[in-house]
């Protein structure tokens, strides 16, 4: 059977990139049949990058089948995985998230998740030395991942040795990291076709805080303004959105990537209480600047309070 190898749902550059990366592994160096997938429609930055190093688009599934022989790639959330999660045959995760709990396997897997920026970046290492066989394409698509986890090393998250595999690659492709990341994030701010609930789906996870269920959504972007002229009917949809998604509350962190700092919408009273407990801020009006405030992984979720 072929192996499905896929991320999470809203699939963003790492989750789109790491499957392809893995995908190639397994088919050409282990020798095991193996197929990218997404479980949604990838994000405008990802979409750029399968188009700047001519990659065909995984297909979308919407779920899996039972005994279905999967990789797991850059989440080890059943939140965030397809329904049938725990029918299938999960034979690996490759993660630099926390530990969530709740998948079950049909027998031992190999498991890796590290404390590193990007699930790229651990790939580089397990796939060793057979790195030098990787087609030009594919170690695209690991540059651009570990660039766009690492907002270009603007990231708290970011490790050295983030930056050296990515420094190395860019070598080798004779890519400039900045020009190219320019590029990058360019293709992420471009949200002018996308509806509110698309933007407020689009970079989200689940999250409950003391019973309180959150949909944690962040916009990562070099104009945020242009997302924030969209304020009053971003906050009329959040309320949408929660209800069809069966959480309390949407919270919507537009990153500024340039001027590293997040705008959190406080659209009602729960947000600003969440607001001023989680990160000290004093909240004035429908929304709040956090300076510094980049990393959902790192600063936002582990710090939310209610």
């Amino acid at each position: 059977m072929t192996v499905q190898v896929f991320g999470h749902k809203s699939p963003d550059t790492d989750s789109t990139g790491s499957p392809i990366i893995w995908a190639w592994y397994l088919n050409e160096i282990k020798g095991v049949a193996a197929e990218a997938k997404l479980l949604g429609e990838p994000n405008t930055e990802a979409a750029f990058m399968l188009q700047r190093w001519n990659l065909d688009k995984p297909e979308i599934i919407a779920d899996v089948v039972d005994d279905q022989a999967v990789v797991i790639v850059d989440t080890n959330n059943p939140a965030e995985l397809p329904a049938n999660i725990n029918g299938a045959d999960v034979q690996a995760i490759i993660d630099h998230h926390k530990l969530v709990g709740g998948l079950e396997t049909k027998g031992p897997i190999d498991i890796t998740i590290r404390s590193l920026a990007c699930t790229a970046t651990i790939m580089n290492d397990l796939i060793g030395d057979d790195m030098a066989k990787m087609p030009e394409a594919v170690k695209g698509a690991a540059l651009t991942c570990i660039l766009s986890d690492t907002l270009e090393f603007r990231s708290p998250t970011t490790t050295d040795h983030d930056r050296a595999v990515a420094e190395k690659l860019a070598a080798e492709l004779g890519i400039d990291i900045a020009a190219y990341a320019a590029d990058m994030f360019a293709a992420k701010s471009d949200v002018s076709s996308f509806s509110d609930a698309e933007l407020l789906r689009m970079d989200s996870k689940e999250y409950a805080v003391e019973g309180t269920k959150f949909r944690v959504s962040v916009l990562e972007t070099t104009a945020p303004g242009v997302v924030l002229d969209r304020k009053a009917s971003l906050m009329e949809t959040m309320t949408t959105v929660a209800s069809e998604d069966g959480v309390d509350q949407v919270l919507l962190f537009v990153v500024d990537i340039l001027n590293e700092e997040a705008t959190l919408l406080v659209p009602n009273d729960l947000v600003k209480t969440v607001a001023e407990k989680s990160f000290d801020a004093s909240v004035e009006g429908d929304a709040v600047v956090l300076p510094g405030i980049m990393s959902r992984k790192k600063q936002i979720i582990p710090n939310l309070k209610v």
